[in-house]
């Protein structure tokens, strides 16, 4: 028999996941519907978006090439019934103090940054490049991990070997540009680019760098179509960069500069964001989400 969610103590609350503990060695991920955009939750959820999270991540972390905090299958008997879908049972990690972002191509935070100074994170680009460049190589850019409600901050490499020394520094860049382009070469291969991405990483008793949280997901990447690619111009996405482009545009009336919260999303919003999140991951899975833990649930 499941246990219950109220079997668990609950640790912590992120911007997206619940965190329980299980035992001396083992937490409850629970990824819910919430939506988080410019550092708010947003007050719509959308529907079957933390089963979303959920099944992209496990289906990245078999895919990719590194160890990883999974510590059960996502039918594990500890999963209580009611979050069954949407949540992992995980080692708990020493997590590092990096947001460890892979870019393959300049837009967002990074675009900002090149306009500013010609680099990105610290690294020189060559000049004239434009929304939606692609870099010769992919580039490791991180940042800081910003506690709940404010900015994250675009680091340079030296700043992570300040934080976490040389050795794990070189090894959390190694890492992440190895799975990163081992991703992107398989959404590419499905016709979806991944822009870029953000990862997480622990360290688990033993000292092994361990890839965590959520993995390539559309809350943590950004989802191109291969087929309309065009550089110059903001491109079609299936992430929630939808959501924040719908929130800067004129329908929502909401001025980002203002410090007031964001307006609740409207239904074709909401129903549109779904759409996307599903069709990102049964493209890139191969696999039909109606198919996944707790569709019946």
């Amino acid at each position: 028999m499941r246990p219950a969610l109220s079997d668990y103590q609950h640790l912590a609350s992120g911007k997206v996941r619940e965190l329980y503990r299980v035992d001396d060695e083992h937490l409850l991920f629970v990824a819910t519907d919430r939506i988080s955009a410019f550092d708010y939750i947003l007050d719509t959820v959308i529907p079957d978006k933390g089963r979303i999270l959920t099944a992209m991540s496990v289906f990245f972390f078999d895919l990719v090439d590194a160890p990883n905090h999974l510590a059960g299958p996502p039918d594990d008997e500890r999963i209580p019934a009611e979050v069954l879908g949407r949540a992992l049972v995980v080692q708990e990690l020493e997590m590092l103090p990096v947001e460890a972002v892979a870019r393959g191509y300049l837009t967002g935070s990074g675009l900002l940054d090149y306009q500013r100074t010609g680099k990105v994170c610290g690294i020189e680009l060559p000049p004239g490049l434009v929304e939606a460049s692609r870099f010769d190589r992919p580039l490791f850019t991180p940042a800081t991990k910003a506690e709940l409600g404010a900015h994250d901050e675009n680091i340079t490499f030296d700043d992570v070997v300040r934080l976490i020394g040389a050795e794990r520094a070189q090894e959390l860049r190694d890492v992440t540009l190895r799975i990163y382009q081992q991703g992107a070469d398989h959404a590419l291969s499905k016709g979806i680019i991944v822009a870029d991405t953000k990862f997480e990483f622990g360290v688990d008793k033993d000292g092994t760098l361990r890839l965590a949280d959520e993995v390539f997901t559309p809350d943590s990447s950004r989802y191109w179509s291969a087929d309309n690619y065009r550089e110059g111009v903001v491109q079609e996405s299936f992430d929630k960069q939808f959501v924040r482009n719908w929130l800067t545009g004129p329908e929502s009336g909401w001025d980002r500069t203002s410090n007031t919260p964001p307006p609740p999303l409207p239904t074709h919003i909401v129903e549109a964001t779904r759409a996307r999140y599903i069709e990102a991951y049964e493209r890139i899975s191969g696999l039909k989400f109606d198919d996944w833990i707790g569709s019946d649930a």
